[in-house]
């Protein structure tokens, strides 16, 4: 007879398996319903996010499971719910778009929970092979995800485009994985760790910056941002913003829990890697959004050059900086789905326009709508007292205490010259002639555009908890 101590203690995954159960049911669900049950499902679905918003902080941390690879502790459970909070409301700003699009099919929302529980595995992942399976089961939902309108043929050209590439990031992913694996003899984090003190060699550097290149496409950081401008570009806007906001956050968790749980004892190795990685990503993404002129463009530029911000902070290799990089992607990913929730509202005569120059006079036409996306821009350019000015404050002053400076300085220059095509959007709203009004915005998007126009305004008066809570979770690593 089989003991029953073999079996796990499955509390700490107790939400994966919540999202997992209800995604199947829901996905028979509609099956059996048919297309009349899309509304019905998405509303489940936002539901079932909220009750593992629930579990995960109810949830106690500091536990481990299956074998020490799965570990929920004050990082994970952190990350975890900004993820699912921003899954939530991806589907959320999708209701009327999918609908209007003619793209409305219950398997949308089933997708998105399969691939919030391929994030929720890669931030509590503790070893290369649930590693691996949470980032492959998180991709694959997102490559159907881009393509799911099929009758669409720039949706179709995204989704095979991220599909194409995400493969080659997945093999790079695997053979650093496998010479790490075969240079230290573990899987597990703590294990490569134990190993790495007593010396590293050239084999298993190159499998950490293969395993680093694999994770880089996933944030799509240079030089493995080719993806990023022709899928946001290409996939239905309210895809783009789920792939702007949490599969981001998600990824950039899985970096942070890797380079510091794991590789820790050869801080030196990987803080070159990410140091050119962030100084890359953020010159790029500040010039090559200056040309953009469709908004999704300008954008996937943006998140660009936000990934490198963020990388700044973990380049400093402290709990400062981990600190600084946990509240850089919740400002940004706030400041992302309020953005898009205003490009969602960009319809004028029954058609989406993505345009830069649609905007024009939108302050004349839609003045409430103006000032809270000029003031996600100015935030997103780090103007202060905004919350995008406290994101970068934190992660350079994590990069000066670790003796960055030169890092901390491009940082900021590049912020200087990405400025300008947040305001350029600004002056267009404000100050050229006005074109046609755009379509009254459906009752979800104004919510979410004000919920992270409350967020980037007042984040002053409520940052205090909000920092306390990103110094505990930056703490488990130290």
């Amino acid at each position: 007879m089989m003991d029953v101590a073999v079996f796990p203690n499955l509390s700490p995954a107790l939400a994966e398996i919540v999202l997992a159960v209800g995604a199947m049911l829901l996905l028979v669900f509609g099956v059996i319903r048919g297309e009349r049950s899309t509304r019905t499902v998405t509303v489940l679905a936002v539901l079932l996010l909220i009750v593992a918003i629930v579990i995960v902080a109810a949830v106690s941390p500091a536990a481990t499971t299956f074998g020490g690879s799965f570990k929920l502790d004050a990082f994970a459970r952190f990350m975890k719910i900004a993820a699912l909070a921003g899954s939530g409301f991806a589907i959320s700003m999708s209701v009327t778009y999918s609908r209007r699009e003619g793209f409305e099919r219950f398997e949308y929302p089933v997708l998105i929970l399969i691939g919030t529980i391929g994030m929720l595995l890669m931030i509590s992942a503790s070893d290369l092979i649930s590693l691996y399976l949470g980032l492959e089961l998180q991709s694959l939902a997102a490559y159907v995800v881009a393509a799911i309108h099929r009758d669409n043929a720039r949706s179709t050209e995204a989704g095979l485009k991220y599909f194409v590439l995400g493969a080659l990031s997945s093999g790079m992913l695997l053979y650093g994985a496998s010479l790490v694996y075969g240079f230290t003899g573990h899987t597990q984090f703590d294990g490569i760790a134990s190993m790495l003190v007593h010396g590293r060699s050239l084999g298993l550097v190159i499998g950490l910056v293969f395993l680093l290149a694999g994770v880089a496409f996933k944030i799509s950081a240079v030089p493995f941002h080719m993806w990023t401008p022709d899928v946001y570009e290409g996939a239905p806007t309210a895809v783009t913003a789920f792939f702007a906001s949490a599969p981001k956050l998600a990824a950039m968790a899985l970096l942070v829990r890797v380079v510091e749980e794991a590789f820790r004892p050869i801080t030196a190795d990987w803080q070159q890697v990410i140091v050119f990685i962030s100084v890359c990503s953020m010159v790029l993404g500040s010039f090559a959004a200056i040309g953009q002129r469709n908004i999704k463009r300008l954008m996937a530029y943006s998140s660009i050059g936000h990934m490198g911000y963020a990388l700044v902070g973990l380049s400093a290799g402290s709990a400062q900086g981990v600190q600084g990089v946990i509240l850089y992607m919740v400002i940004y990913m706030s400041m992302t789905l309020g953005a898009f929730a205003c490009i969602l509202s960009m319809r004028r005569n029954g058609e989406m326009v993505e345009d830069v120059a649609s905007l024009a006079g939108l302050a004349r036409s839609q003045p409430l709508v103006a000032f809270v996306f000029a003031a996600l821009m100015f935030s997103l350019a780090g103007i202060p007292p905004l919350a995008g000015f406290f994101a970068k404050y934190y992660v350079f002053l994590a990069a000066i205490q670790a003796n960055l400076f030169t890092l901390a300085v491009i940082g900021v220059l590049s912020s200087v010259v990405g400025a300008f095509y947040y305001l350029r959007i600004v002056k267009i709203m404000y100050f050229d002639e006005p074109e046609h009004a755009f379509e009254p915005a459906p009752v979800e998007l104004r919510a979410v555009l004000g919920l992270s126009g409350i967020f980037a305004l007042f984040f002053l008066f409520f940052m205090s908890p909000l920092v306390v809570a990103a110094g505990i979770a930056a703490k488990s690593f130290f």
